[in-house]
Order: C-alpha cells, then sequence, then structure tokens
C-alpha cells in the first residue's frame, strides 16, 4: 500500500525537493505552507498542495482533517517548516523571539500530536523533524533559532523514547548548508536587527563568512535523500546528517573543549 506524506514547508527549498523525490518515488504526497500560490507546479508531480500557517491552530487542525477526509491516513509527517530569525540575542524583539518558538517548535509539535493518534492505532508511523546542525552547536547572532532547534531535537528525543512501544519512529534531520531561501532570509533579518547596533563588527563578519561559502553549498536533493533513507530504513538512526559541513561541525563540537570551539567559531567571523 502506498505510504501518505505530509511534507511541511513545501513551497521552497527542502520541503519542495523532499516532496517532489518521494513523490517521484512513489509516496502519495500533500505538500503544506502558507504560500499556496508558490506550490501550484507541485502538481504537475502527483502533489497535493494544502494551505497551511503552522502558526495558527485552526489551519493546522483544517490541513489535517483534510487529508485524513481524503486519504485517510498519514503515514509520515515531516516537519520542516522552519526560518531563522536572526540578531543579537540583546537586540532582538521577544515578540519575534516567540514567533521563532512557534514556527520551529510549537507548530511541528501540534502536527505531531495530532498523527499520532493514526499512528498509534496502525502501529506504524514516521515523524521526520527537520532541526540543523544548529540542533546541536550554537553560533553567535542566531540565539534564538538555535534555541528552537536545541528545543525540536530534545522535544524529538522524548517523543521517541514515548512512542516506539506503538511502531512509532521518530528522527531528527541535520542539515548543514544547503541552497535556499534560508540564508537569505537569515541574513537580511539579522542586518536589520543587528547591522547597526553593538554588533555591527560581529555582524558583518557573518555577513562576509555566509557569502564565502554560499557557493559551495549543495542543492537540497541531498537532504531530500536522507529524508527518504530515514523513511526507508527497517531500523532507522536516531539522526541523520548532510549537507556543507555538517559531520565535520558536529564531530568538532564532539570533540573540542566549549572554549576551543568557541574560538574556532569566531575566527571565522573576522
Amino acid at each position: 500500500m502506498q505510504k501518505t506524506v505530509l511534507v511541511t514547508g513545501a513551497s521552497a527549498g527542502i520541503g519542495k525537493a523532499t516532496a517532489i523525490y518521494l513523490a517521484q518515488n512513489g509516496y502519495t504526497v500533500y505538500g503544506a505552507a502558507r504560500r499556496v500560490e508558490k506550490m501550484q507546479e507541485l502538481k504537475s508531480y502527483g502533489i497535493k498542495p494544502v494551505a497551511l500557517d503552522v502558526t495558527k491552530d485552526d489551519s493546522i487542525t483544517a490541513c489535517m482533517e483534510q487529508i485524513f477526509q481524503e486519504a485517510g491516513r498519514i503515514d509520515i509527517l515531516i516537519n520542516n517548516a522552519g526560518f531563522g530569525s536572526y540578531g543579537a540575542i540583546e537586540d532582538v524583539a521577544l515578540s519575534d523571539a516567540k514567533y521563532q518558538l512557534e514556527v520551529n517548535v510549537f507548530g511541528a509539535m501540534r502536527l505531531a500530536q495530532l498523527v499520532l493518534p493514526k499512528m498509534r492505532k496502525n502501529h506504524y508511523g514516521k515523524i521526520i523533524n527537520v532541526s540543523s546542525v544548529g540542533g546541536k552547536i550554537a553560533s553567535p547572532l542566531g540565539g534564538w533559532y538555535h534555541a528552537s532547534k536545541f528545543a525540536l531535537e530534545a522535544l524529538s528525543d522524548a517523543l521517541r523514547l514515548e512512542v516506539q512501544s506503538f511502531g512509532v519512529n521518530v528522527v531528527v534531520i541535520q542539515p548543514g548548508g544547503t541552497k535556499s531561501e534560508w540564508g537569505t532570509i537569515a541574513v537580511d533579518s539579522l542586518l536589520r536587527v543587528s547591522g547597526k547596533t553593538a554588533y555591527a563588527g560581529l555582524v558583518a563578519g557573518f555577513k562576509k563568512s555566509f557569502e564565502k561559502v554560499a557557493g559551495n553549498v549543495p542543492e537540497p536533493i541531498v537532504i531530500a535523500k536522507l529524508i527518504k533513507t530515514s523513511i526507508e530504513a527497517k531500523n532507522p538512526k536516531t539522526r541523520y546528517s548532510g549537507g556543507y559541513m555538517a559531520k565535520p561541525m558536529l564531530l568538532l563540537r564532539q570533540l573540542l573543549s566549549d572554549k576551543l570551539f568557541d574560538r574556532l567559531l569566531l575566527s571565522q567571523l573576522k
């Protein structure tokens, strides 16, 4: 039987690439995002676009009800919707910080709450939470983004232990740099929030570093393939990482002391 997949944040980047790749590989795919107009081309791959704002509970429940009504089930939930709100912690308005957590954490967990009853009943399900290398490594100027991804990783660990006896797998995906709108949005946010504050020097270093590596990052299909691997593994790993510098950075974070790793990070922002 064909598995039914819901991919959030499917209008661009990793979400779009994943929706297309899974549809090409025999899955029934629903792509969800706020920008429905940006998902129209997905229809040519047999993907069904659904409107979804993960910060609004009525939008979340309407999306889920539509899929359950049409497909009867969601076998695989890919929580990919997210963005990076960058700026020095001192400068970021708490309203913006709360919105960052609403999108990256609470929206994902609300979707998980709604898919779990049927997954438990079917004794089958996969919840794939797209975190980031930034879910294990915190760099300056991205504090609230990192807080959201650290939280997503902790919740994933707890959820994995809660639901494994019901035949449900919870997997974390940790992308490094990949081609998407994410980086541009993060840098624009950073310049707007902290570009002219006491942190302007650090911001200039961050922008320079970002521009230096922007041409080296792979296409998001790299992460889409990782997600497919995690879905199809009989006994999936708890975490999969890929993309620009993902594995080396995660390894260095394990090997180096906090202060040595701090020096490494700051040396890249000069």
